[in-house]
């Protein structure tokens, strides 16, 4: 080695080479590669694309360019690394199921949600999207700033204007050395109204932001099971959630079921999800399955499960759920780059550094357009002058040899700047008309106004707060749609119920086994006679059969005819639309195959000294303190024993000192002392309430307080209200009294409920149609009467079940439907009173306690 050559040889620590050269490695890769700036929401490589798409004019009014174009205009000036990295990003940014509000408009083939890969840059072709020419909106008006670029022969954004929380809305993910990021899409409108709402309210805490940004919002719709991983997420930066596809069953005529998949998780493929399906039917891992297809098309996503007729399709549900994608866990890490550190950021920090950029943003913007006001105020301020002083001005140009000379006489002779002095001489000779002149005084009285306003908004930060708040506005309206991301609550989830808000709810449960719940404004009140409101769809054959009113924090207790009860809380039943037929039962509850809910009661709170109250359709009756009930397992409890031909039919909560009413659908009632029946153990068998006739079985059970009537409903919607005056009390075990005369024409007894003025009842048949009536709209009759038409039934429909609604302390307006809101009355000469034809009552006083 030559002592040149020695002397260019530098001895180093090869351990410190290494840290210092992975430092350098490692940072690169976090600043200018793989995260996000907590400002634009985007990486350099989206910036840089949007940045060089905008230069070269590629925007959302123009027409396509090739795709090719632009990789090698990005990767010649800005991104020095290969095409497809360029290529792969744009290419994200234009799949609708990757982004919820894309930021490049493809046209070409740009993959599918199948993992077809897009095609070659040279057949594609792109422009950006109207929402992304928010993105780079003011750019040219000094609003960022700007940095050289990778060989110093251009000149980059750092960051972009971004007039949108594109962070939230369109989420990021990225691997960097030592730390990731992957940061879920929301829904536009939520997050704007977040943010309006920290702006107004810089002190409003992370749960008061989730009630305007209540969860990520994917753009494959699909659903969100709870809120404790989103709440998690928010308070912390990191959390976990749990993503389920929106899986429907269909049921045909020959009882035959099919499983519908319409929606998926984030970022599964569609294909390896129908595989993996395969290789489970194949290796009988799951079982039941007879075909299995994709039958997606332009109109939406469809992979139909076929389930074998012995199969129960819910369980199989519920297995792919465990072992294949439709069930997946989405793990939210917000960490973006904060004045180019990374960080982890919470929900409302992620709003605040926005915020702050959008105030840099209006400030600069704002900065800029005064400076050019008075920039032009100070020419028309030396126009104003050459106009006032017009003829010594003409005579000392033409005196002057030269344009300088020219020049320097009027900034001598006038106080003139240099470029006031340039603009006169440029003046036009038509700007020395009057029209002109007047032209000239006008645009510099409304340049000063404008120069007075944009101080005033430098000088106050809530004139700002003001404009970006109506910015914000303006983006919302033209950009925002509907939520597609569902939250529900899945089972045996741990939920947070302070997240859950406490509403009255609307719970509804099919004879099939449908559950759903809704707002308990979903129905308006109507007068009795109306044609009703469809409540909801429902397979061929199946009817709402439970429909009752609660709050979301109460426990409900369901009571199947096996006898057994299983609970939940109102909250975990998931909130569907009023047409949607629910989710099928067995998915919530752990409920047996040959075994379905007879009665439900939702439950406050459980004290020692409140009972549950019995009946079965064999007329047996028991009592048992409601504290039993306290502690349900998973599983289920047995709440009562009774014979193999019975079934449960009602269940009430008393305080222990009632009195209770049975009614039979032969129209016969009994009405004794809630004391007649001693408290008994849960799992006893009790004793009998009503002595039944052949052929009969108990309709309905209610507790009597003052001021109540009974109310009865025939299938063929017919009803009335009748003083508990009328019903005297007896002993229970005996045979009762009549209580409507049944015909023909009104049918056998449906329901029988003990009602105040101040409360409305719903109707339900067995098509679905369902009426809400006032109580006090229904005529009172007497006990050995028909009563009046409540409901008007379509042929081959019938009265299916009749549920209570209090009325809330605001007050719940009637008002009529508005289609067919005909009040179709029974005529008084109709109204049948069998007493007044002194018709002795077929009452039995036996005192028969035997126990069953």
């Amino acid at each position: 080695m030559s002592d040149m050559e020695r002397s260019r040889v530098k001895e180093i620590n090869i351990s410190q080479e290494m840290r210092t050269s992975f430092m350098d490695y490692a940072m690169s890769v976090i600043v200018s590669r793989a995260l996000p700036d907590v400002r634009d929401g985007l990486k350099p490589v989206h910036r840089r694309i949007l940045y060089a798409m905008n230069d070269l004019g590629m925007t959302s009014d123009k027409a396509y360019k090739k795709s090719a174009r632009i990789v090698g205009e990005v990767i010649g000036k800005y991104h020095p690394h290969g095409d497809s990295a360029v290529y792969d990003t744009m290419v994200r940014m234009a799949q609708d199921f990757s982004y919820r509000n894309m930021l490049i408009d493809g046209h070409g083939n740009f993959g599918s949600i199948d993992g077809d890969s897009a095609a070659a840059m040279r057949y594609t072709e792109a422009r950006m999207s109207k929402i992304a020419m928010e993105m780079v909106r003011d750019i040219n008006k000094d609003t960022i700033d700007y940095q050289d670029n990778y060989d110093g022969s251009e000149r980059e954004p750092i960051v972009l204007p971004a007039r949108f929380p594109n962070l939230l809305v369109n989420g990021a993910s990225g691997i960097a050395v030592g730390m990731a990021t992957n940061i879920p899409p929301h829904n536009l409108g939520e997050v704007i109204e977040g943010l309006l709402e920290l702006s107004v309210n810089p002190d409003i805490t992370i749960p008061e932001l989730m009630e305007f940004i209540p969860g990520p919002d994917f753009p494959t719709s699909a659903e969100i099971l709870g809120r404790e991983g989103i709440r998690k997420a928010y308070t912390t930066g990191r959390g976990s959630i749990i993503q389920r596809a929106k899986a429907d069953i269909e049921e045909y005529s020959n009882g035959k079921k099919t499983i519908i998949v319409s929606e998926l998780p984030y970022q599964v493929n569609k294909a390896r999800l129908v595989e993996k399906i395969a290789e489970l039917v194949r290796d009988k891992k799951i079982e039941g399955i007879t075909d299995l297809r994709d039958e997606s098309d332009r109109n939406g996503m469809r992979v139909v499960i076929e389930v074998r007729r012995d199969a129960n399709a819910n369980v199989l549900l519920n297995n792919l759920y465990k072992q294949t994608a439709l069930q997946t866990s989405f793990g939210i890490n917000t960490l973006a780059l904060v004045d180019g550190q990374p960080k982890v950021l919470t929900l409302k920090e992620c709003l605040e550094h926005y915020l702050e950029h959008q105030k840099v943003v209006i400030r600069r913007r704002t900065q800029f357009e005064l400076n050019k006001a008075e920039a032009r105020a100070h020419i028309l301020e030396g126009l104003r002058i050459a106009l006032d002083h017009l003829d010594e001005v003409i005579k000392l140009i033409r005196a002057s040899e030269t344009t300088d000379i020219a020049r320097e006489g009027l900034m001598s002779k006038f106080s003139l700047s240099y470029d006031q002095s340039q603009a006169i001489l440029d003046m036009r000779l038509q700007r020395l008309t009057g029209l002109e002149r007047d032209k000239i005084e006008s645009e510099y009285q409304e340049l000063m106004k404008r120069i007075a306003e944009l101080k005033a908004i430098l000088a106050d930060d809530e004139k700002v707060l003001e404009i970006i708040r109506e910015e914000l506005t303006e983006v919302k309206e033209r950009f925002a749609d509907k939520r597609r991301t569902e939250i529900t609550v899945g089972f045996d989830m741990i939920e947070d119920e302070d997240l859950i808000p406490k509403q009255n709810i609307v719970i509804t449960l099919t004879h099939k086994g449908y559950i759903k719940r809704l707002p308990i404004d979903t129905y308006r009140s109507q007068k009795r006679g109306g044609r009703g409101i469809q409540g909801m769809g429902t397979n061929d054959g199946d009817f709402v059969e439970h429909l009752f009113t609660t709050l979301t924090h109460n426990t409900i207790l369901f009571f199947t005819n096996k006898g057994k009860v299983y609970r939940l809380k109102g909250y975990e039943v998931p909130e569907l639309s009023r047409t949607a037929k629910g989710i099928p039962i067995i998915n919530l509850l752990q409920i047996e195959k040959d075994e379905y809910i007879t009665a439900i009661i939702p439950i406050e709170e459980f004290v020692d000294d409140w009972f549950v109250f019995f009946a079965t359709k064999q007329g047996v009756v028991k009592r048992s303190p409601l504290s039993a009930f306290a502690n349900i397992r998973k599983g289920g409890l047995i709440a009562i024993n009774f014979k193999e031909d019975d079934e449960l039919m009602g269940v009430r909560l008393t305080n222990g000192s009632k009195e209770l009413i049975m009614g039979t659908k032969q129209g016969m009632a009994i009405r004794f002392h809630e004391e007649d029946v001693r408290s008994m153990g849960r799992t006893a068998t009790g004793v009998k309430g009503i002595s039944l006739q052949e052929n009969d079985q108990v309709v309905g059970i209610g507790i009597l307080d003052e001021d109540q009537d009974v109310l009865i409903v025939t299938d063929k919607g017919f009803g009335k209200r009748t003083p508990i005056e009328e019903y005297r009390v007896q002993t229970r075990g005996g045979k009762g009294i009549k209580t409507c005369n049944l015909t023909d024409r009104t049918g056998i007894l449906t329901a029988l409920k003990t009602v105040t003025l101040e409360e409305e009842c719903m109707i339900i048949t067995e098509s679905g149609v369902i009426i809400r009536i006032d109580v006090q709209d229904i005529s009172q009759t007497g006990r050995n009467t028909q009563g009046v038409r409540l409901i008007r039934i379509g042929e081959g429909d019938s009265v299916a079940t009749v549920a209570k609604v209090e009325i809330n302390e605001e007050g719940i307006e009637g008002e009529d439907s508005d289609e067919d809101a005909v009040t179709e009355e029974v005529g008084a000469e109709e109204i049948i009173d069998v007493e007044a034809q002194e018709v002795p009552d077929e009452d039995n006083t036996s005192d028969s306690n035997d126990e069953e």
